[in-house]
């Protein structure tokens, strides 16, 4: 497997080229690190997964989890690989050290998440659980439950999903009774749970959302439960078996190496938990690390998108098959590698734009979070929290579409063999698949974008990213190779905004069906609207930049001496990729914007008035 996964030039100019990283690293919250700690921390993360995650990817996939006996087994090598992780700090920050600023987790945890996300879910989603038992517990169950799970010593999941009740969660049918010494008898099944079940650490810890008796129906009537696998000794240490039993394994796509269980609760009568947060506030207490969640599911995409294309590209240097176009008429042509050949170079571009764009999205939502963090005064904090709430369903419902199309289109330049298990490409499609699928269906993200977040704080989040939009656009230097990419994007911009009031103005007549039929179209072209804000933003830096590199090398407007300076110079290279990356997305995409924004305008309604029976 390539040694390269994630391209770390492009996490650097990100940070610090092009978004103000120093702004959070000099906040308070933060003030103690420095942009050398950042890419230590990096450079550590890239050698942990090269070294400990990527060998056990294919293997994972190979060998998968077994269930037998009523026990579920993970693949062997998980065992080591999540001790070696645990060991190294990564799972959490050790006592006393600094907190990481969201940027700077999100940085590290591409790599593993490009490496092999099997393997990572485990000590992710356990992280999750500990920040909220962090967030909503009692300090007996911070002590009891969050520093195990802190530790990475156990792990933890979150049981929402039931048979009837997957996106619906107001039919959660799971029950609490309360018991005379203030626990909770839970009963019931939950369904899609991962890492349910394993042998991976001496205790599980389930957050279970269930519904007390007598508590009313629907949402509202929800609580959250801890409801570990085996209770807890007076001394903190696992004891007897808390009736928490599995079902089966689910057989599925991909992330063959991550443990999807069928868990039934308190079958004996004898499964017992406790009240996480208050009562009938179970939706809130679940998804109080929804945001950072999502942000975890749109790096996933990232990740598989990332190491797909990273494969392609250095395939396509490699492998040798036809002569060229232009030769096509000389029977003594020799074939060439196939990134000489037009429609290979405009795959690989596609996806360079497209996992550039995605890289950038990702991490200045995770840098929102920060600023949020560092700002002073509450009005400054809301305003970057609002803008973060705003983007985290772009990112989410975007990387994770966009990622498949990455690995798809990687799968095209392999041709035949990327269809093959001899090489990665196959698995990163199958393992990408499940991002747009789960942590809510990227339809319901869409929803929740359109019919709750635009309109927060009376669109708060909204305002501030058309502003910043707007004011980095003029920016742009207007002569050159960003030529007429300004005012492309001024259009584009104008268009969207104009669809944005169409949806409040339909919302406030009654029409809530217009911008609920079309909102999964309004959320794609948010986020390619905003891909081509960071690559052309990105460009107009680059721009700059090989401005100067060019003066240095005495090459004036040389387009031939521009060009043969990219093979010897790397910083040119890379500039000359970003510039490049950013004019074909914004005439393969950003073009489309207008008019696919008119289609959204002229709301057809077809979809809703066939009858059933047509589809």
């Amino acid at each position: 497997m390539k040694n390269t996964l994630v391209n770390k030039r492009d996490q650097e100019f990100i940070l610090f080229e092009q978004m103000a990283m120093e702004q959070v690293l000099s906040g308070g919250a933060y003030g103690g690190l420095t942009r050398e700690d950042v890419l230590l921390m990096r450079n550590e993360a890239e050698k942990m997964a090269l070294r400990v995650f990527v060998p056990l990817y294919a293997e994972g996939d190979r060998q998968g989890c077994t269930f037998e006996n009523g026990q579920v087994r993970i693949p062997p090598g998980f065992h080591e690989a999540y001790r070696t992780f645990v060991d190294g700090g990564w799972f959490t920050p050790p006592e006393g050290g600094p907190a990481l600023p969201v940027s700077i987790r999100t940085v590290c945890a591409e790599f593993f998440y490009a490496a092999n996300f099997s393997l990572f879910t485990y000590p992710g989603l356990s992280a999750v659980a500990a920040g909220l038992i962090g967030e909503f517990g009692t300090d007996r169950q911070k002590e009891r439950y969050g520093t195990p799970l802190g530790r990475g010593d156990w792990t933890g999941t979150m049981c929402m999903n039931e048979a009837d009740a997957g996106t619906d969660l107001s039919a959660v049918r799971t029950r609490a009774k309360r018991l005379p010494d203030g626990s909770y008898g839970i009963t019931g099944s939950k369904c899609f749970i991962t890492n349910g079940d394993h042998d991976l650490t001496p205790n599980i810890v389930h957050l279970v959302l269930a519904r007390i008796e007598g508590d009313p129906p629907g949402m509202a009537g929800l609580s959250a439960f801890i409801v570990p696998k085996f209770r807890l000794g007076e001394d903190g240490r696992p004891g007897a078996h808390n009736d928490v039993h599995t079902g089966n394994i689910e057989q599925k796509m991909g992330i063959q190496g991550s443990a999807t269980c069928t868990l039934n609760f308190g079958d004996n009568g004898d499964c017992v938990g406790e009240l996480l947060g208050r009562g009938r506030e179970g939706f809130r207490v679940m998804c109080g690390m929804m945001d950072v969640d999502h942000l975890g599911v749109a790096m996933q995409g990232l990740g598989h998108a990332t190491a797909a294309y990273e494969h392609a590209a250095a395939y396509a240097k490699e492998r040798i098959q036809c002569a060229s176009i232009l030769e096509m008429n000389n029977p003594e042509a020799k074939p060439i590698p196939i990134i000489g050949h037009p429609d290979v170079r405009r795959n690989l571009l596609w996806m360079k734009a497209h996992v550039e764009g995605m890289r950038a999205l990702n991490y200045f939502t995770a840098w929102c979070m920060d600023m949020a963090a560092v700002t002073e005064g509450e009005e400054g904090r809301q305003d970057w929290q609002s803008l973060a709430s705003f983007l985290v369903p772009v990112c989410k419902v975007y990387c994770s579409d966009t990622g498949f199309l990455v690995c798809s289109r990687a799968m095209d330049v392999y041709g035949g063999y990327g269809y093959c298990s001899d090489y990665p490409i196959e698995q990163y499609l199958r393992d990408c698949k499940i991002a747009s699928v789960y942590e809510g269906p990227n339809g319901i993200l869409a929803l929740d974008l359109v019919g709750r977040r635009l309109g927060e704080r009376d669109g708060a989040g909204v305002k501030k990213l058309f502003a910043r939009l707007e004011e980095a656009r003029q920016t742009w230097p207007a002569s050159g190779p960003l030529q007429g990419y300004g005012p492309l994007f001024a259009d584009s911009l104008r268009a969207f905004q104009d669809v944005t009031g169409g949806f409040a103005a339909a919302a406030g007549s009654g029409d809530i069906l217009t911008p609920v039929l079309y909102a999964s179209p309004f959320l794609r072209v948010l986020g390619d609207l905003l891909v081509a804000h960071f690559l052309l933003e990105g460009a107009a830096v680059a721009c700059g930049k090989l401005e100067v590199i060019y003066q240095k090398e005495g090459l004036g407007d040389s387009r031939e001496g521009q060009r043969a300076l990219a093979a010897a110079h790397d910083d040119a290279a890379f500039y000359q990729g970003k510039i490049a990356a950013a004019k074909f997305f914004a005439n393969e995409v950003l073009m489309t914007v207008k008019s696919r924004c008119d289609a959204i305008r002229a709301a057809e309604r077809a979809a809703l008035e066939m009858a059933d029976e047509s589809f």
